[in-house]
């Protein structure tokens, strides 16, 4: 048999995915990934309905619909306060391709890439798929500060790009303007892109706010952001991704696009029109039952005893297993799920150095789900 590629040896395996077929395997609450377990709204639904029963169900545009591009470069120019062209826009299948087909555009084989640590799981396996070489900076526990100076060490390194989470998955972290600032003054003095995953935009906890990086001054032109509409709508499984950039840029990102995938779900994108359209009331409402979310889930792990650090956005909270005895976070949550029946995603997968008393769970989950999941979580002191 003829041997695989050798850059395989240097992707690790998945363990949100891991702990996902566990769930699917045993009676447990899926915490682990981040997906809701309640419906999109109604009309998104209706919408969905509609478009696949109007002949929306062939090839839509390779780079996306105009409908879609239009609505989502109105909708865009809104919040971030730019003038967002629909050519600027490449929608692509959810953020995951969005990220994936940015970095081949931009990177060339050799080139080094900015990760915060800790990061998203795909983001240096996308770097090294391309041949770059992921180059670390440490925010560390527990509130995630931004050190300039070892950002400025990392562009020493003559990186080509950094990738920005914000909000950050897993931490939770919602950057300051000040430390956006930093990192935007050391893009343009070093010459280098920002990847900006922006998928929690609308998921902030006051008295935190977001900043769109692009919009700050000097910055659209090296700024691609990757976004999603899968947490804002609760669409995960649509798969409906995009990249804003410069036209130079995003002519390249489509020829990637092109080639990956050809193009996200047609009827898919004509319905999530009427997402996009949605008034502002829609946005406050997500951060009010979020803010609610949020708030009960940190109840539960008071309750159960678990130590926690409390996210400023996105959906996720890290609680700390320090002192239950276990000497790795992949250990806990093989026996949290066969045991106590909830998966977590172990942190360690996380960050690039040993970090092993921290768990991830997703709370974007219903009331009754995340209580039930509390009183699950109450049990483990009692099997230990």
């Amino acid at each position: 048999m003829p041997t695989i590629s050798s850059r395989m040896e240097r992707i690790p395996d998945s363990p949100i995915s891991e702990m996902a077929h566990l769930a699917s395997r045993y009676d447990v609450i899926n915490l682990a990934q981040g997906f809701p377990d309640f419906d999109p709204p109604a009309e998104l639904i209706a919408a969905a309905v509609a478009a696949l029963q109007s002949g929306h169900n062939q090839y839509a545009l390779t780079c996306g619909s105009h409908r879609f591009r239009q609505a989502l470069a109105n909708k865009q120019s809104r919040f971030t306060g730019l003038e967002i062209d629909p050519d600027h826009i490449t929608v692509t299948c959810g953020g995951t391709e969005a990220m994936m087909s940015t970095m081949h555009t931009v990177c060339n084989p050799g080139d080094r890439v900015i990760i915060f640590s800790p990061f998203y799981e795909n983001y240096a396996p996308d770097a090294l798929l391309c041949g770059a070489t992921p180059v670390y900076v440490s925010l560390d526990p527990p509130d995630f500060a931004l050190d300039g100076d070892e950002l400025r060490k990392a562009f020493q390194q003559g990186a080509k790009a950094l990738v920005l989470c914000n909000p950050a998955n897993p931490s939770g972290k919602v950057f300051s303007l000040e430390e956006l600032q930093i990192i935007a003054s050391l893009a343009q003095e070093y010459d280098a892109f920002v990847l900006m995953d922006e998928v929690y935009e609308h998921i902030v906890y006051a008295p935190h706010h977001h900043t769109y990086l692009a919009a700050l001054p000097g910055m659209f032109e090296r700024t691609i952001t990757c976004g999603s509409l899968s947490k804002t709508y609760s669409i995960t499984g649509w798969r409906l991704g995009y990249t804003i950039a410069s036209p130079a840029v995003t002519q390249s990102i489509r020829k990637v696009h092109d080639y990956m995938t050809v193009g996200a779900p047609a009827p898919l994108q004509e319905a999530a029109v009427t997402a996009l359209t949605l008034p502002d009331a829609y946005y406050n409402q997500l951060q009010a039952d979020y803010t609610r979310r949020r708030n009960l889930f940190i109840s539960c792990l008071e309750q159960a005893g678990l130590p926690y650090l409390c996210p400023q956005g996105g959906c996720f909270v890290l609680a700390d297993i320090s002192n239950l005895g276990f000497n790795d976070d992949r250990s806990f949550c093989l026996w949290l799920a066969k045991e106590i029946g909830v998966t977590g995603v172990p942190c360690s997968s996380f960050f690039n150095r040993p970090v092993r008393h921290l768990v991830r769970f997703n709370f974007a989950k219903r009331d009754e789900t995340l209580l039930q999941a509390g009183e699950r979580l109450c049990k483990i002191k009692e099997k230990l």
